[in-house]
């Protein structure tokens, strides 16, 4: 039976790692992460769980502890933000190489320079390539939800990759909103124990983790994580499905929004997306036929379906919270437009950079990247490609 609270997005992840009780959590403190490690120890204190908290000095320490923890049999998470993430890089590549199904709640944050705290998606995009499967959240709700789908997602053994589940910093982590909690019980049941089959701390079967491998091996564990990672998309559709059918709440590899008669659709990631939903209202209201497709999994990147889903719209909008340094545009529109062109949908695409370092993101801005789709196509206006949304001039 589900019962609501209000929560912040921070608030609403510890109480989701009480919920599933992990054995390990090594931590230390980034803004605007900070409060959820300092929740769940508050949480131990209390004996409310029996995580086994671990301070330490720094986030490449959490993250090579979490891996430590996760190689000796035990279900292990850690949580950061930003320049945090930055600094876990080389072992983020550790966990995925050596299919560790370790979670990491990153609450994304800007990534200097120039120095700033608040929201972008510059650090969890930094990661896209470390063999992590990556789950975006709209909001606390789905915060809340994403967390607890992330075990049985990783542990599957199919799977056995770490999942990073992600949320906007301050947006979501701080804003308090009405969501639905579930008991305790339902959550212990749907996530189950952890039941590693080889682990360091397993007597008489002793095992190598992360072993110096030849170039005779390196290609073919590559290609078996590829392969892994390839099957979670299987894998977080069927946890999905059973998540609905305990909490009676829809999640796929991606949301369409108002997209099934849409000439024009906006794809986004994160909270951006239920700005972009209210002007979609708006304008459908004036009769306008524009969607949005809200991207909740950036890896596995679901290129196909998405191309599928964006087939029979005339054209789409592209939007990062991101700036790649490539010249070309941002990190989504390269993995879209690649998509695209693989699958022969050949639909008009621009490319927006929007929200860095916190910028506001508006429900006129929606409005106006729309017009730009439609005076494309209607009268062959053709927009600034790769622009900067907001930009002050």
């Amino acid at each position: 039976m589900a019962r609501k609270d209000r929560m912040s997005g921070n608030e609403a992840t510890a109480y989701a790692i009480r919920q599933v009780n992990p054995d390990v959590m090594p931590a230390f403190p980034i803004t605007p992460s900070t409060e959820i490690p300092q929740m769940v120890s508050n949480y131990i204190a209390n004996g409310q769980m029996d995580t086994e908290f671990i301070p330490v000095e720094s986030e490449h320490s959490s993250m090579s502890a979490t891996i430590g923890a996760q190689a000796a049999g035990a279900r292990s998470l850690t949580a950061t933000s930003s320049a945090g993430l930055a600094l876990m890089w080389e072992e983020l590549l550790l966990a995925a190489s050596n299919r560790m199904p370790c979670v990491l709640t990153l609450v994304n944050r800007t990534l200097s320079g120039p120095i700033n705290i608040n929201c972008d998606h510059t650090d969890g995009m930094g990661a896209r390539d470390t063999g992590w499967i990556q789950i975006y959240a709209e909001n606390n709700q789905e915060a809340y939800d994403n967390f607890i789908m992330a075990y049985p997602i990783a542990e599957n053994k199919e799977v056995r990759l770490p999942v990073m589940v992600c949320q906007d910093g301050f947006i979501t982590s701080h804003a308090v909103e009405n969501i639905e909690l579930l008991e305790d019980e339902q959550v212990k049941n749907f996530v189950g124990e952890y039941e590693p089959e080889e682990y360091l701390l397993n007597p008489g079967k002793p095992i190598a983790v992360g072993p110096y491998a030849i170039s005779n091996y390196v290609m073919e564990a590559r290609k078996a994580q590829e392969m892994a990672l390839e099957k979670s998309k299987e894998v977080i559709l069927q946890v999905a499905a059973d998540f609905e059918k305990m909490a009676g709440r829809h999640y796929g590899l991606f949301e369409e929004y108002r997209c099934e008669d849409a000439d024009y659709i906006m794809m986004i990631m994160g909270s951006a997306a239920g700005t972009a939903k209210e002007a979609v209202d708006i304008l459908r209201e004036q009769g306008k036929k524009v969607g949005i497709l809200k991207l909740r999994v950036f890896r596995p990147f679901p290129a196909k379906e998405i191309a599928m889903a964006l087939k029979n719209c005339k054209a789409a909008a592209i939007m990062d919270r991101c700036e790649s340094y490539n010249t070309n545009g941002g990190p989504l529109a390269s993995e879209v437009n690649a998509a695209l062109f693989r699958n022969k949908v050949m639909i008009e695409t621009v490319n927006y950079v929007y929200g860095l370092g916190g910028r506001d993101f508006t429900v006129n801005h929606v409005f106006d990247v729309f017009n730009e789709l439609e005076q494309l196509i209607e009268n062959g206006i053709e927009p600034e490609q790769y622009q900067y949304i907001g930009l002050r001039k």
